[in-house]
């Protein structure tokens, strides 16, 4: 058989668990020719509350699995992730890694007008200082929020309701008290959450979602590697993979992003 070409390789996501899918249904909305290689290591999420060599760990395994599979990039759709071995990952792979923290940050720099940032995230995200380092060169004040029930609400399907209310009041007061007008999602799991999210900070302050940013970037680079799929109407084809239970992954994973979610094989 010939090689296959590198701009036919799938493009490998990489998420501690579901996540990530933000990322993945950005791509396929930008790239929809694209072939995706979804890994989702849910055995062991959420990395949030993990100290940050643990989740170095983990993460690298998965995405060595990516690599043996023969992706032409990789897509760390985790904040967590990205904060622990994104410099680690650039220098372990010799095809593109693509972050979600870096473009975020980018844009709520470029998007905010009295220079005041706000970023909820995870744990692990926030005691990285990963945002903080991302803006260091930008003359803005942030605001770091760690919303550590965020996840587990979402993934038990509460994107909605009295509860996640409560709970989202008092995650974005502090946001709210520093007079941010721009407010970085910086969990992939937050998009599925900008409905409360705007309702309690209201239209004067505007959302940056780590998971679009990561897919422009995504397309960027792609682009400027020469690794784009030139095959006009084809539609790709979206395999996943994960480390816990495959049928519960595609049940949650279809109820958070839609159908598109198909069959989930697992790695162990």
């Amino acid at each position: 058989m010939p090689p296959v070409s590198p701009t036919d390789a799938p493009i490998g996501v990489f998420d501690s668990g579901f996540g990530g899918l933000t990322v993945a249904r950005a791509l396929v909305d930008q790239l929809p020719s694209e072939d995706l290689l979804y890994l989702g290591d849910t055995a062991r999420a959420p990395y949030g509350p993990l100290p940050i060599d643990v989740v170095r760990e983990y993460a690298l395994e998965c995405l060595d699995h990516l690599a043996e599979q023969g992706v032409k990039a990789m897509v760390i759709a985790c904040n967590s992730a990205s904060s622990a071995m994104l410099r680690d990952a650039r220098q372990r792979y010799d095809v593109p890694v693509v972050d979600v923290i870096l473009p975020a940050a980018r844009r709520a720099a470029r998007t905010t007008r009295n220079r005041r940032i706000g970023v909820i995230c995870t744990e692990a995200t926030a005691s990285s200082g990963a945002y903080a380092d991302a803006l260091g060169v930008a003359p803005v004040e942030i605001t770091t929020q760690a919303c550590p029930r965020f996840v587990e609400l979402i993934e038990a399907g509460v994107t909605s309701g009295p509860e996640l209310l409560a709970v989202a009041e008092e995650y974005l007061a502090p946001v709210r008290a520093a007079g941010v007008d721009t407010l970085v999602l910086g969990c992939t799991h937050y998009p599925l959450l900008t409905g409360v999210i705007s309702y309690l900070l209201g239209p004067e302050v505007t959302l940056v979602s780590s998971a679009d940013e990561g897919a422009d970037h995504t397309y960027a680079t792609l682009l400027g590697a020469g690794l784009l799929r030139a095959e006009p109407g084809r539609l790709g084809r979206h395999e996943f993979i994960t480390t816990g239970a495959p049928d519960a992954f595609a049940g949650i994973g279809r109820r958070l992003v839609g159908e598109w979610v198909g069959h989930v094989r697992q790695f162990s």
